[in-house]
C-alpha cells in the first residue's frame, strides 16, 4: 500500500510540475505571441543587414552585452565588445563582399522571453584565406533569444554551422 502511494504521489507531482511550468499562454493558449516572433525576425533582418554592409559595430548590436558566439569552425567570442572585434578583421577581407540571406526561419517559444530560433542562410562572395572565391555557402544559425515585456529582443547565444553541399531529406 505504501508503495502504491508513493506512485501516486510521484504521478502527482510530475503532473503537477508539468501543468504549472509551461509558458504562460495569451487568453487564445497561443504560447508565441505575434509580436514577439515579428520582433525577433526583424532583429534576424538587422544581423543580416548588418552583416551586408559590413558592419562590425552594427552586427554586434544585435547581440545581448553578455552574448556568446560561436563560428562554423567553433571559434567563439564572449560579449558584444569581442564579437564585434571578432567580425572588423574578417569584414575587413574574406568577407568584405559578401551577401547574406536569411533563407528559413523557425521560432519556439522556450517562455515569454525566452526563444529559440533556427535560421537557414545562404551566403556568396566570400574567400578563402588565400583570397580565392568559395562558391555558394549554405548553412544554419542557432540562437537563444531573449525579450522583454518591451519586445526589447537580443542574441544571448548564436551558433553557426555549414551544412552539406547535399542535405539529406529532413
Amino acid at each position: 500500500m505504501r508503495r502504491i502511494f508513493a506512485v501516486l504521489l510521484t504521478y502527482l507531482a510530475f503532473a503537477f510540475t508539468l501543468t504549472f511550468a509551461q509558458a504562460p499562454r495569451q487568453a487564445d493558449g497561443s504560447a508565441n505571441p505575434p509580436e514577439s516572433e515579428k520582433a525577433i525576425k526583424q532583429l534576424l533582418n538587422s544581423s543580416v543587414d548588418a552583416w551586408n554592409q559590413h558592419d562590425a559595430k552594427a552586427f554586434s548590436m544585435v547581440f545581448a552585452e553578455d552574448a556568446d558566439f560561436t563560428n562554423v569552425v567553433g571559434m567563439s567570442a564572449h560579449g558584444r565588445l569581442e564579437i564585434e572585434k571578432f567580425h572588423a578583421p574578417l569584414f575587413a577581407t574574406r568577407f568584405k563582399d559578401t551577401k547574406l540571406k536569411i533563407t528559413e526561419t523557425k521560432v519556439r517559444f522556450i517562455t515569454p522571453e525566452v526563444a529559440a530560433v533556427d535560421a537557414r542562410w545562404e551566403m556568396t562572395g566570400a574567400k578563402r584565406p588565400d583570397g580565392g572565391e568559395i562558391p555558394l555557402r549554405k548553412g544554419l544559425l542557432n540562437f537563444t533569444i531573449t525579450g522583454s515585456s518591451s519586445d526589447q529582443w537580443l542574441i544571448a547565444v548564436m551558433h553557426n554551422m555549414d551544412l552539406p553541399s547535399q542535405e539529406p531529406n529532413r
